[in-house]
């Protein structure tokens, strides 16, 4: 929407109305009220955009074909690339386990690169089309769940794991993914969804849906369901084993929090403590975030804004990076495949915590921010 020759701007957190002005290279514009970023401006971005999305696509086919891990112990040698640990992942019935993993570190980030690359493409040419506009809001729906960076950190703390059991070379295609995950933070870093919205609707955004009370009654009920899932799921999640070793025929469970005590007594400290915070500390502070949010707003509460904006932002920001330590699991069952000798195996936690993440992550979609500036009681 424009005033005058001023664009104006509704926050999509706080429902605040701002008029913004011209903005300089690299100026960004900030709510006045919860201090969410508006509007940012950089000349050439979509320049930038195409030309990292296009690096990160092309490291990405490259981190495919080649070795990305080999694990040598007791005189036997196993190899894996990309597409082949997720083939040992199906070929030991982990079909749930391997599609997990390839769509949140392959296939949805595949497609969040192409869909830069057409958007950017479609910017360059000026090419406003329905299609583009599908492209755009697929783009902005699929952002969250591409999770290369957090495989990335999970590989490398399973190679500190293992390189207390055998030794692990490291193959063309770990390289060729680190340069991917690099060029595709390059690229998200360099994507303004609220600029290509504007772009596409040509300076005036569509008015945003006003807040009804029917509206947020529903957002504060989902929002209550799905953290009632959560905190029932992550039961199984830290009870169960989340993984099991098999070494000459002895089978060793381990949970989330064994594996952290067997860490730190092993001196991996660091590793322990990113392990312990974002299996552990991460999904239980997420809820009890979110439980104190909703609360709060089903409450009608209207102190504390500030407070409140800032923690439901952690929330979002924080809550993918526990699948750290389904990745971790993924990566060992694909790499470490000796037979008798030495074999690992995920346990049906793998799949209870991913359930936590993904809905603790729905939930905080689910909760409308705007309610924290509004009491839902009042609203038409």
């Amino acid at each position: 929407m424009a005033e005058g020759n001023r664009l104006t701007l509704v926050c999509e957190q706080c429902h605040h109305r701002v008029v913004l002005p011209e903005l300089n290279h690299r100026e960004r514009a900030v709510c006045p009220r919860c201090h969410h970023t508006l509007l940012t401006f950089k000349r050439n971005a979509s320049e930038r955009l195409l030309a990292f999305s296009i690096s990160a696509f092309v490291f990405l086919a490259l981190s495919l074909p080649f070795n990305f891990l080999t694990f040598k112990s007791s005189g036997q040698k196993h190899s894996i690339d990309l597409p082949g640990g997720l083939s040992v992942l199906m070929e030991n019935d982990y079909l749930s386990l391997a599609i997990i993993t390839g769509l949140a570190t392959l296939i949805l980030p595949g497609m969040v690169l192409l869909g830069f690359i057409t958007l950017g493409l479609a910017h360059l040419n000026n090419a406003r089309t329905p299609f583009i506009k599908r492209i755009f809001y697929w783009v902005r729906a699929l952002l969250p769940w591409s999770m290369a960076e957090i495989f990335l950190v999970g590989t490398l703390v399973s190679l500190i794991k293992v390189s207390e059991l055998a030794d692990v070379a490291i193959g063309m295609s770990f390289y060729a993914f680190i340069g991917f995950t690099a060029f595709m933070a390059l690229s998200m870093s360099n994507f303004d969804s609220t600029g290509f919205a504007l772009w596409l609707h040509e300076g005036k955004l569509p008015p945003p849906k006003p807040l009804e009370e029917k509206q947020a009654s529903g957002s504060i009920q989902r929002t209550w369901a799905l953290l009632l899932t959560s905190t029932i799921l992550y039961i199984p999640a830290n009870v169960l084993p989340i993984m099991r070793t098999e070494f000459f025929g002895q089978e060793t469970p381990n949970t989330i929090i064994g594996g952290v005590i067997t860490l730190w007594e092993g001196g991996s400290y660091p590793i322990a403590i990113i392990i312990l915070v974002a299996s552990v500390v991460v999904p239980v502070a997420k809820i009890i975030i979110l439980c104190w949010l909703n609360l709060s707003v089903q409450l009608g509460r209207t102190g504390s804004t500030q407070l409140r904006i800032r923690y439901y932002r952690i929330t979002e920001a924080i809550g993918r990076w526990s699948m750290i330590d389904v990745f971790v699991v993924a990566v060992l069952v694909a790499l470490i495949q000796m037979g008798n000798t030495l074999s690992i195996f995920p346990g049906p936690a793998a799949l209870a915590f991913c359930a936590v993440v993904f809905t603790t992550m729905i939930a905080a979609m689910t909760f409308d921010s705007r309610l924290i500036w509004q009491h839902w009681k009042q609203l038409p």
